[in-house]
């Protein structure tokens, strides 16, 4: 358990670091390229992510499941020659969607209501062929449990798409002329990001053998409902865009309104309520080898261990935060966006916290499992169940049917889930007892954030405000789950000064040898 903290530890760090660099690298897009340029580079780039999404979603989760299986069976030459399988396939995949690109112009030429933006999108197009050999390697680093590797890499290409898009971006050039080189930038540092990732696959002792037929059948049939569902789910944001604003008109907004409206609540609001999911996501990323070893090795213990602490800790970090946006979320909207409705959004979207941080493990811990096919018709349920209600709730709620519609897909997609665990591994979660203890943790410190928020807005600055407020909130909450015995802090506590302890015995041991 301890090595396993420590990996979502090391992984929450440097998505922090890379979510962190690319939102600097927005502000800066913002100011000199100019709105019509990184409208132009976004419309082109959207299609283009579905065209990535195709070949960079399944594939990488299933090698590394694989992977992790063959490494625990002691099989890796199989790895290697499932890497060589998975190569010739997303690379024939991704250059048959170059070539329909370019085949069927006229089509593409219609999505896009400015022609320019086809010509940014044949700049991008190598970058498929990139992407496809670097998701294929990432997915074999992934599987050895090779989470520095799998960090840096990433890191890696963030920093280069930064550096490159600041040499090829200026104020002194047109929309256009800027679009284009960020484009450029886009395809160079693919490549490089690419070849980086195939020196740390070969540097940690990787290797591609002979391609065998045998390994395809398997690969295609557990990436593809992965891939049909993250496919999905990259059209559901542009049919919620299209839906909310018209739903909104027909109950007497203007168009103006009901686009600010939008904006407001996807733009500004629904950002801060995926936060949580940085930790979370890390713990997934973590899980997929570790769960997949123990299924190779019929570690029923191990998985069922896994299964039980993975969910109750997502239902932790989730429930942290919901004192937080309950608390202040009217002060963090003026704060960061000198708007209250952001706020307000915000601390009506809390409850949704938790079931989307149940959707995000569950959803992980199925796909670890090998039950992707359930998992994807349990996503496409929950999918359904929100258009309906995009489509109704707004009469009642208004712009608020946004948070109600995604709650009631995640609290679906979550409870769906749940059940096939529970059916799958005969393990029971405690899920509603412990989402009952958590809302008793949850109320009082919500109250105490409050109260302080409310006492320092007369005082301080909102900076400080907010600072003061959410320390509050995570002291007030901890101390709580320590006194209820939600989460033993003693025993934590006392690991840790061991810890350092005996970190501090070790450095006097090879300070005294020298």
């Amino acid at each position: 358990m301890k090595s396993l903290f420590k990996t979502v530890a090391l992984i929450t760090v440097f998505s922090m670091l890379t979510r962190v660099l690319g939102f600097l690298f927005r502000i800066i897009l913002s100011r000199v390229v100019g709105a019509e340029g990184v409208g132009l580079y976004q419309v082109a780039s959207s299609v283009f992510m579905v065209l990535m999404t195709v070949i960079a979603s399944g594939i990488p989760l299933i090698i590394s499941r694989l992977s992790a299986g063959y490494s625990a069976s002691k099989a890796k030459k199989k790895t290697g020659s499932l890497v060589a399988v998975a190569l010739i396939y997303t690379i024939l995949v991704s250059l048959v969607l170059c070539l329909l690109v370019v085949l069927f112009k006229g089509a593409f030429s219609k999505i896009f209501t400015d022609d320019r933006c086809y010509e940014i999108l044949i700049i991008l197009l190598p970058s498929l062929v990139f992407s496809s050999v670097y998701s294929v390697f990432r997915g074999a680093l992934w599987g050895e449990g090779n989470y520095f590797a799998l960090c840096v890499s990433e890191f890696y290409e963030q920093v280069v798409r930064i550096i490159l898009g600041i040499l090829f971006i200026s104020t002194t050039f047109t929309a256009i002329e800027n679009a284009i080189g960020l484009s450029w930038s886009m395809t160079i540092a693919c490549l490089l990001s690419m070849v980086f990732v195939v020196l740390l696959f070969f540097y940690y002792g990787g290797s591609v053998n002979k391609a065998k037929r045998e390994f395809l059948g398997p690969l295609l049939k557990q990436s593809t409902p992965i891939t049909l569902m993250r496919v999905a789910g990259s059209f559901i944001q542009p049919l919620i865009a299209i839906i909310i604003p018209a739903r909104l008109m027909a109950i007497g907004y203007t168009s103006t309104q009901a686009m600010s409206l939008y904006g407001i609540a996807v733009g500004m609001t629904l950002p801060l309520i995926y936060i949580p999911t940085t930790i979370i996501g890390s713990l997934s990323t973590a899980l997929v080898p570790d769960i997949s070893k123990a299924v190779a090795q019929n570690d029923h213990s191990h998985i069922e261990a896994r299964i039980t602490s993975s969910i109750f800790f997502s239902l932790l970090i989730s429930s942290l935060f919901v004192p937080i946006f309950l608390g202040m979320g009217e002060q963090t909207g003026i704060f960061l966006y000198d708007n209250v409705l952001s706020g307000t959004l915000l601390q009506s979207a809390a409850w949704v916290l938790i079931p989307l941080g149940l959707t995000n493990i569950t959803s992980a811990l199925l796909n670890s499992l090998g039950y992707e096919k359930r998992s994807f018709v349990n996503f496409v349920i929950g999918s359904i169940a929100m258009f309906i209600a995009l489509w109704f709730l707004p009469l009642l709620f208004g712009i608020n049917a946004i948070i109600w519609a995604m709650g009631l897909n995640y609290l679906i997609v979550a409870s769906l889930n749940i059940i096939l665990l529970k059916r799958k591994t005969k393990t029971n979660f405690k899920v509603m007892q412990n989402i009952g203890k958590l809302v008793l943790l949850i109320i009082p410190s919500s109250a105490l954030t409050a109260f302080v928020v409310s006492l320092c807005d007369y005082v301080f600055p909102l900076f400080i405000t907010l600072i003061l407020g959410g320390m509050v909130s995570v002291i007030s909450f901890a101390l709580l789950a320590g006194i209820f015995n939600i989460v033993d802090i003693k025993a934590f506590i006392v690991n840790a000064q061991s810890r350092l302890k005996f970190k501090y015995r070790r450095k006097v041991k090879r300070s005294s040898i020298k």
